[in-house]
């Protein structure tokens, strides 16, 4: 387990925060942005659900928290360090040293085995700057030592969000990114990759910010932001959610994120 001192509870600073944060992908229209003036404070070690409508801005908020997509105003911090305006390759390197991002549709290398693309990030030239996670140690946290030279294209849907798991783990991150990772999977892949991703966020003391259409997801979460045309709109413990008898979070539908 690391050491993460400097990101213990009583840390005033949140791990994650959002200020202002704004995104418009074409502002040559009057097209509403795609995520407007969200403010938004996650704690070290702390669980989010982020839930809402298809087009609500939940994807786009991940991504620009990721530091995947550049906001059009507002800021993101990561552990008080304020991303956006960093140049790329600092931007970058924060991303590969704190971050790890699961994405919806697994973005692996079929041809590659599930141990290579679980390492993926060094044979692309990844530099970590504190040690990484042996990649055996990561494949039986994921239940797939015995399938470690399987092509990840012989494997199935669950097993092969398992290997994006573990892939998004190889660098050590304080924190963990997942958008919709139970999305494309049956009930119980389902089930047991979200168990998966709860078990590694204890034992590893990760920081979580989920994207979920799933109620099931949300009820497990420490918070629920719901979001909706692009802002928060409420946010929620897991018990709050479950007693809003009828409450739109619960109803939620879609899976095209904006």
């Amino acid at each position: 387990m690391n050491n993460r001192s400097e990101l213990a509870p009583g840390n005033a600073q949140p791990v994650i925060e959002t200020r202002g944060l704004t995104k418009v992908y074409d502002s040559s229209s009057a097209s509403a942005p795609a995520v407007n003036r969200v403010d938004l404070k996650v704690r070290s070690g702390e669980f989010v659900a982020i839930m809402g409508a298809s087009g609500s801005g939940k994807s786009t908020l991940l991504y620009l928290i990721a530091g995947l997509a550049t906001p059009t105003s507002g800021e993101v911090l990561i552990n008080g360090v304020p991303i956006s305006s960093l140049p790329d390759a600092a931007r970058a390197h924060l991303r590969n040293t704190r971050i790890g991002f699961v994405f919806q549709r697994f973005n692996l290398l079929g041809f590659l085995s599930a141990k290579n693309n679980i390492e993926s990030p060094r044979l692309l030239g990844w530099r970590q700057e504190r040690p990484p996670r042996s990649v055996d140690d990561l494949l039986a946290a994921v239940g797939l030592e015995k399938k470690n030279l399987r092509r990840v294209n012989e494997l199935s849907a669950g097993e092969q969000q398992r290997v994006a798991i573990a892939r998004a783990l190889i660098n050590n991150p304080d924190i963990l990114l997942a958008d919709e990772p139970t999305g494309n999977l049956d009930s119980k892949n389902a089930a047991a990759v979200l168990d998966l991703i709860l078990r590694l966020k204890s034992d590893l003391g990760l920081t979580t910010l989920m994207v979920t259409h799933n109620p099931d997801v949300a009820l497990r979460a420490d918070r629920v932001v719901e979001m909706k045309d692009g802002m928060i709109l409420r946010e929620l413990t897991p018990d709050q959610m479950a007693s809003a008898a009828g409450g739109s979070i619960l109803r939620v539908a879609g899976h095209s994120p904006r």
